[in-house]
């Protein structure tokens, strides 16, 4: 094993092929407990035929390079068919494939080929609502009021003189109200209808039995057809307050709300988790739960419900020691009573890239704080993002890697208003700059535009063609085989978690060592630890043995700089 102890960059050999490693973890019927998932926005991926618009055929053609990453699962975002109102979160057919991604054979045999790699496969389940395109909503607008049809969704009369008000003061997550009104068949102003999001986008009705059985075949048609796990979109939000009550906002912090966390919510999720069970290996159930009271959020991973949730805390922790170990210890302590593993999380295909974030001045995430022209230090932002992936990678529990993040890929924040896509921009009138910018299309090869993305006798330009002419020094082929790149960063992370036992469980706790204030530094296993310093001064490690990586060059003194991270083996004279 090589050790890195100086300037210069050097990384470990694991003393097992990765592949090999994969095969002998995978074995695990609960392989989600500790699994690095890496999410594939399959639109920006990698365009196997030409169109400009990512597709099965590109990931199955990347598939090796994920394998040689090292990851453990890939999770999907959806591919079902869509218009595509909000990139595909708006689904008018949960049983087939877009055919812009490809068909439902390619999906069978991207599946197939990713098991055959050692790689699991998430798929993304859209369960609050669907596109006004479904056949269950047109059905809804033609069959008229107080039908079955329309009591699949949240159809109700307006307030006010003539109903031209609507039901409720909810606001989307999109901005602008959360309800539209329909002109019924005969030409009247008719019903309004509910959408949290956009108004392609209307909710379902989860009081309705016809729906909770819709969601439980649509899990047996995927899981039948080998997907190993799902990603719940907007978990927290399906149950509405039946009398659809105003959103108070001088109601108390734990008083319930009218649309989120309501207790109801358990009821579907242990459906759910029966489905999954009833596999021979059973499927993961991985939830996307925004909330901010750790034990509300534990509930859902109690052992009949959700098996993990991600973590938002920590992806919008700022880049402070204390609030990282604030958020560290929360999490840990929220996961252990329900006996769930903890996840972790830098970025996703929503939130602004973290090289970008963490180059600015305020290095938290938040959707309200969220603006235009934002200075940023892309040097910096890189320097702690590296730092930042040592971190995620070593602490307990499951890690998730967002397309292009290995890559160290910064937010495209000048794209031009007729370029956008995203409904968060137009909707709030271009004051939200929107979600563009982290899904921009992945830079593969070359020195110009789009970098591989697509066929080299491709003619149709990508559909989000805003790479920045600087991805040149970013793309894969650029940092493959650079010991000093991102890539290879990760890739040795990788490698290192899975041949390390204490780096690669949940079971493993985590255990503080003594530092600075400046200074997080725990232990991991028997005798590991991540060093991280935020401090603008070099920083001296633990008595240790070795170095087995780090996230930049050591001082020639041997200490850890500002905004590094090391992960090292630990001496008796430590406290191992």
């Amino acid at each position: 094993m090589q050790i890195s102890c100086g300037p210069e960059w050097r990384h470990v050999r694991c003393a097992q092929p990765a592949r090999e490693q994969r095969r002998s973890r995978s074995v695990t019927l609960q392989w989600w407990r500790d699994a690095v998932t890496y999410q594939v926005y399959v639109r920006s991926f990698a365009d196997g035929n030409g169109d400009g618009v990512g597709d099965l055929r590109g990931i199955r053609s990347r598939l090796r390079y994920l394998a040689d990453l090292g990851i453990d699962a890939i999770w999907l975002n959806p591919w079902y068919p869509s218009p595509m109102a909000d990139g595909g979160y708006d689904v008018s057919d949960y049983r087939d494939i877009d055919p812009d991604f490809g068909t439902l054979d390619e999906a069978d045999e991207l599946i197939e080929e990713a098991h055959a790699l050692g790689i699991r496969t998430i798929i993304d389940i859209v369960p609050n609502h669907v596109s006004d395109q479904h056949p269950w909503f047109q059905a809804a607008l033609k069959a008229g009021p107080r039908s079955k049809e329309r009591a699949r969704f949240w159809f109700r009369p307006g307030r006010g003189p003539g109903g031209a008000e609507p039901p409720n003061n909810w606001v989307s997550h999109f901005g602008g109200p959360a309800w539209s009104r329909i002109t019924e068949a005969d030409g009247t102003p008719g019903q309004w209808y509910l959408h949290l999001f956009a108004d392609a986008q209307p909710d379902l009705n989860w009081e309705q039995p016809e729906v909770r059985e819709e969601h439980l075949s649509i899990l047996r048609f995927w899981f039948d057809r080998g997907a190993d796990g799902i990603r719940i979109d907007s978990a927290a939000i399906l149950v509405k307050d039946p009398f659809l009550a105003d959103l108070d906002p001088d109601a108390p912090a734990d008083a319930p709300h009218p649309y989120t966390d309501r207790d109801g919510i358990h009821e579907i999720y242990q459906e759910w988790r029966a489905v999954a069970d009833s596999y021979p290996e059973p499927k993961a159930l991985i939830g996307e739960v925004w909330l901010p009271d750790p034990q509300r959020f534990a509930m859902y991973l109690r052992p009949n419900e959700i098996h993990t949730a991600f973590n938002f805390s920590f992806l919008s922790c700022p880049w402070d020691p204390t609030e990282f170990r604030k958020v560290i210890d929360e999490t840990i302590a929220a996961h252990e009573p329900v006996g769930a593993p903890a996840t972790w999380v830098l970025s996703n295909h929503d939130v602004t890239r973290h090289v970008t974030r963490y180059g600015r001045a305020d290095t938290s995430f938040a959707f309200a704080t969220r603006s235009f022209d934002t200075p940023v230090d892309l040097e910096l932002g890189t320097r702690r993002a590296r730092a930042a992936a040592l971190l995620s990678l070593s602490l307990p529990g499951s890690a998730y890697v967002y397309q292009g993040e290995e890559l160290g890929l910064w937010e495209v924040e000048d794209i031009p208003d007729n370029h956008k896509h995203d409904q968060m921009f137009f909707r709030t009138n271009g004051v939200d700059p929107g979600r563009d910018g982290c899904r921009v299309p992945l830079p593969w090869s070359g020195d110009a535009p789009p970098f591989g993305f697509s066929p080299p006798d491709a003619t149709a330009e990508p559909w989000l063609a805003e790479q920045p002419a600087e991805w040149s020094r970013m793309t894969v082929e650029a940092q493959q085989g650079d010991p000093g790149s991102m890539l290879e960063l990760y890739r040795q992370a990788l490698r290192l978690r899975r041949a390390e036992e204490g780096l690669g469980t949940d079971r493993e706790g985590l255990r503080w060592l003594d530092s600075d204030a400046e200074v997080l530094a725990y232990r991991r296993g028997a005798d590991l630890a991540c060093v991280l310093n935020f401090g603008p001064n070099p920083a001296p490690l633990p008595e240790h043995q070795e170095i087995l990586l780090s996230s930049g060059p050591l001082t020639q003194d041997g200490r850890l700089p500002s905004d590094t991270a090391a992960w090292i083996r630990l001496t008796t004279a430590a406290g191992v």
